[in-house]
This record gives C-alpha cells, sequence and structure tokens, in this order.
C-alpha cells in the first residue's frame, strides 16, 4: 500500500430538473465525510455556468481510507436517494506531482 495521499475528482451531473435533489443530497455527505478517519479535506463545488455540475475534490491519507468511505452508510444513502437523478458521475483518482 502506498502511504502517498490519494487525491480524488468526482464530478456529478445531475439531470435536468434534479439540480435541487442532487445538491441537497450531496451537501448531506459533507459533515459525516470530514469526521472519517483518514479524510485529509472533501470540498464540494458547483460550476458557475452549469449549475448541474457539482464537483468535489477530495484527499485521502490512503486508499485504503478511501475505500472504507465508499462503503459507509452515508454513500449508500446518497447512492439511493439520488436513484434516477444523476446523468453522469466520474471519479478521477489522482497522486500529487509537484
Amino acid at each position: 500500500m502506498s502511504t502517498s495521499t490519494l487525491t480524488l475528482i468526482a464530478k456529478i451531473l445531475a439531470k435536468d430538473g434534479k439540480q435541487e435533489l442532487v445538491k441537497s443530497e450531496l451537501l448531506k455527505l459533507i459533515a459525516p465525510t470530514r469526521a472519517e478517519e483518514g479524510c485529509i479535506n472533501y470540498d464540494l463545488h458547483q460550476d458557475n455556468k452549469n449549475p448541474n455540475l457539482f464537483v468535489f475534490h477530495e484527499n485521502w491519507e490512503s486508499r485504503d481510507h478511501l475505500q472504507k468511505h465508499l462503503s459507509n452508510a452515508h454513500i449508500a444513502h446518497y447512492i439511493k436517494a439520488t436513484e434516477g437523478a444523476v446523468e453522469e458521475f466520474i471519479l478521477q483518482e489522482m497522486t500529487a506531482i509537484g
């Protein structure tokens, strides 16, 4: 296992008319995720030109911490609550190089 920080960029595109639902459910993820072991930062952004597009910028102490995060109950609740409301979800794992 690598000891370097793992950076994630999660892009969530809400379907037209579902922006407020998706946004409210994403906001519910912030507090419990920031309290998780291994979470360095978990910051939600909304695109200025496309209000249906949300981006999380996350940093985790390790991939193991990320895997535990993805299996938490609050993530499962989010997935169920937004079923059919998300057009696209892209998760990019990144490593700082400079």
